[in-house]
């Protein structure tokens, strides 16, 4: 006996409604008790029946009418057996129709039973319940209400079982996550991260497309103080489509690694780090009194007219704090010029909130932390791959375009003119070295 799975859902809907009989018969004798259990439970003892009719009818369609005989039929009925079909989130005993062809040759499947008894929609449903707080022990506990009758016979539902079809469901979504075709996206800009899940640490990457929507593409698991990590996650990007030839804005938290990486894999990356980040760095280097007149300073430098003038006024904190406080003088001429990359690219205000900070990655990350907040023991670098994909997934179906996407391709004009400069200034530069 042969079983493919699945093979009802590519059908069209006229299709489906062909195989659908005219009329239905419901045994109210049968469903009595369910209408005591409420609209829900009486529904589902109904659509039983309504399936049962369903495959008769598919039966029927290609066995010809019962009891009478047709020389030529391409199939014949082969009685009945045991089946299961999926039902709000468990598997539920059925007794389904076999048919087998005329010629002898093998069975053929009855379309309505492939149809209802396809687990693909149990995967779905445990890693959505599971992704939204709900544990494998209480997975029963969220299940919809379908009748004690139905609910006696049901299986399916245990915590081992909900566990594998999670972890299939997961793998799948890091394989997809992981062999996405990239060649069509157009980024203007790109984040990169990290987020631990227990002892591991997981790299991600964001992008922006030009039209301001937001692409989870991919991530890796290492460290993010680990260059050759890093870089292997940007060059599958590469490898998959992403163009990584054309200027790109990209934003980092200030990790050595991140750069290096950056710089290692695009032709020309606009690297801008995060204030934010920078902001809580120099802060952690002073005492409380003196960290909110400094932080307050430097927001203040940030939104400055020019990058020049922020710079300038940058430098000159700095120097008030080498004698005391040398240690956050240090930190905050670290990258320095690259926290003020938005304002060097002339960016709008509302699209610089997007770009002076890595929040937008950040959200993504949160949401992908949180939907792990059940999980204690994580066993494996995997399952954290697992946990992560499924979450950055998770985020994707939530995501808005971000704010002043507008203004995106004024960020694209800016960022080809800039790297053009860059490009002048080394040649001019070059040329000085050889004629010295």
């Amino acid at each position: 006996m042969t079983k493919k799975y699945q093979t009802r859902a590519s059908m069209t809907s006229a299709e489906l409604r062909l195989a659908l009989p005219e009329t239905v018969s419901v045994a109210m004798s049968e469903i009595a008790e369910d209408v005591q259990e409420g609209l829900l439970a009486l529904a589902v003892g109904t659509g039983l029946q309504v399936m049962a009719a369903m495959m008769a009818q598919d039966v029927s369609a290609v066995c010809g009418p019962k009891g009478k005989h047709d020389p030529d039929r391409t199939a014949v009925r082969h009685g009945t057996e045991a089946g299961s079909v999926t039902l709000g989130g468990r598997r539920v005993p059925v007794e389904r129709p076999r048919m087998r062809s005329a010629d002898g040759s093998g069975e053929l499947p009855v379309p309505a039973y492939e149809l209802f008894s396809s687990t693909e929609v149990l995967g779905r449903m445990a890693m959505g319940r599971m992704l939204a707080g709900l544990s494998s022990r209480r997975y029963r506990a969220g299940l919809e209400p379908v009748g004690q009758r139905v609910e006696q016979s049901a299986r399916s539902t245990s915590k081992s079982a909900v566990s594998r079809r999670f972890v299939a469901a997961t793998e799948t979504a890091l394989g997809e996550l992981l062999a996405a075709d990239l060649s069509g996206l157009d980024l203007v800009a790109l984040m990169v991260d990290g987020v631990h899940f227990g002892e591991h640490l997981c790299v991600v990457a964001l992008g922006i497309g030009i039209d301001g929507v937001k692409h989870p593409l991919g991530l890796a698991e290492g460290s993010t103080e680990n260059t050759s990590v890093v870089t292997d996650l940007l060059t599958g990007l590469r490898d998959r489509g992403l163009d990584t030839s054309r200027p790109i804005f990209v934003g980092i938290d200030g990790g050595k690694a991140l750069r290096a990486a950056v710089v290692r894999v695009f032709d020309h990356p606009v690297i801008g780090r995060c204030q934010l980040h920078k902001l809580r760095n120099v802060a952690d280097k002073l005492p409380e009194h003196l960290a909110s007149t400094v932080t307050k300073r430097m927001r203040a430098a940030y939104h400055a007219d020019s990058a020049i003038v922020a710079e300038a006024q940058l430098e000159a904190l700095a120097k008030e704090l080498d004698r005391t406080h040398p240690g956050a003088a240090a930190s905050l001429r670290e990258g320095l010029a690259e926290t003020l990359t938005v304002l060097r690219l002339n960016v709008s205000p509302t699209l610089a909130r997007t770009l002076r900070s890595t929040n937008s990655i950040e959200s993504m990350i949160s949401i992908a932390r949180d939907h792990s907040t059940n999980v204690k023991n994580w066993q494996n670098g995997t399952m954290a791959l697992r946990w992560c994909a499924a979450g950055m997934l998770e985020a994707g179906t939530q995501f808005r375009r971000v704010n002043g996407h507008l203004h995106l391709p004024a960020l694209r004009a800016a960022l080809d003119e800039h790297v053009a400069a860059q490009s002048v200034g080394a040649v001019r530069h070059d040329d000085t070295v050889i004629a010295a």
